[in-house]
């Protein structure tokens, strides 16, 4: 791997600000890995709700199922206008999307132009642009449409390190309904934020508030309003906003329906307090003595890596894998900062993670 002529390109994608309310800029991030690929491959586009994505591969025909595949997300969070110009310093590339994960993606594109025509088996890059908004029309999109793999690494920060799993995430309105009145006059009145609060209470005593890292399941209380614009009047409604992380071993919502996690969430509720599921999606688990895990891990190790197994309490697209029954892990580069001001990633990792990959594929 050229080092020198992989940083030059891979700082032409991190200045783009292909961010979800720029669409435009989303082709383009797309565009420009697809042109660094070359035309050797057949490239399949993807189009969903606006966000495009691709599906490369050697040979005329789309496989029923990849050996392999390599997904990469180049969409970015927002940030201020300097973190699209990329920086070097002190043996860091500093940029929006750095860690997170263009840098990844663009090893991953090289690792495939590189070895994809000659494996003896059927390798995908997959790419996409809606990760960072919850991956619907990217990753999931693609595979409602029958694209399938049997491994699939994905170029997430991870030190090198194999995530084998991810929390699920499940997003909950709690609405009350009171009877309004006068604030002085509170006893014809039901006071709907009150009833709120009291749920909220049974909430987080079930769901503690984690002040250290810890494998459980967590509630974030996001939001909480009222429709009220006077301070005298008892609020006839309020709302609450609930983003839970669980674990796969949570059977109370792993593997449930958003009725029945509605149903569970309604024990901890006043009456007058109804739960409302907006969206659930499972946890993402790999099994660490599948075979194709272990061999990365050796790749990773071979390189000077500790290759650990990692657990991560956000949500990614492996989720959308693990859903269909396919093994999935988190695989990418060294860095740190991800979402912040401050987001790099240490450049002598990008020739550590392109050769690991290279050796996992041209060993498998």
């Amino acid at each position: 791997m050229d080092v020198d002529a992989f940083l030059t390109s891979v700082e032409k994608l991190l200045a783009i600000p292909s961010t979800a309310e720029r669409p435009e800029e989303l082709r383009r991030a797309l565009d420009f890995v697809l042109g660094y690929i070359g035309s050797a491959f057949t490239v399949e586009h993807f189009t969903s709700n606006g966000r495009p994505s691709a599906l490369v591969y050697a040979g005329a025909a789309r496989p029923e199922r990849f050996r392999v595949i390599l997904n990469g997300h180049l969409d970015v969070v927002p940030a201020a206008p300097e973190q699209f110009a990329p920086r070097r310093e002190s043996g860091r590339l500093y940029a929006r999307g750095a860690q997170d994960m263009k840098v990844s993606a663009l090893v991953m594109a090289d690792v495939f132009r590189a070895v994809a025509g000659r494996l003896p088996y059927a390798v995908g890059l997959q790419l996409v642009t809606d990760e960072e908004v919850g991956g619907y029309d990217g990753t999931a999109h693609q595979l409602g449409l029958g694209v399938a793999g049997d491994f699939i690494v994905i170029g997430e920060q991870s030190d090198l390190c194999l995530v084998t799993e991810s929390k699920g995430m499940a997003v909950v309105d709690l609405r009350a309904e009171g009877r309004s009145a006068h604030s002085a006059y509170q006893w014809f009145g039901d006071n709907a934020a009150v009833k709120l609060w009291r749920t909220l209470d049974r909430v987080i005593a079930a769901y503690p508030i984690a002040a250290e890292e810890v494998w459980r399941t967590t509630v974030n209380v996001s939001r909480v309003t009222t429709p009220n614009t006077a301070r005298n009047q008892v609020p006839d409604r309020a709302e609450a906003w609930l983003d839970f992380r669980f674990t796969p071993e949570d059977g109370d919502f792993n593997g449930r329906t958003r009725e029945e996690l509605a149903a569970h969430l309604s024990k901890f509720c006043e009456p007058g307090v109804t739960p409302i599921v907006v969206q659930a999606d499972p946890p993402h688990y790999a099994d660490p003595s599948n075979p194709d895990v272990r061999a990365l891990q050796e790749a990773a190790r071979r390189q000077g890596y500790s290759g650990d197994f990692l657990r991560k309490h956000g949500a990614a697209d492996g989720r959308f894998y693990y859903q269909r029954g396919m093994e999935a892990v988190i695989f990418g580069v060294t860095g740190a900062g991800q979402h912040g001001p401050d987001e790099y990633v240490d450049i002598a990792s990008i020739a550590s993670y392109h050769r690991a990959l290279v050796e996992f594929l041209e060993n498998l």
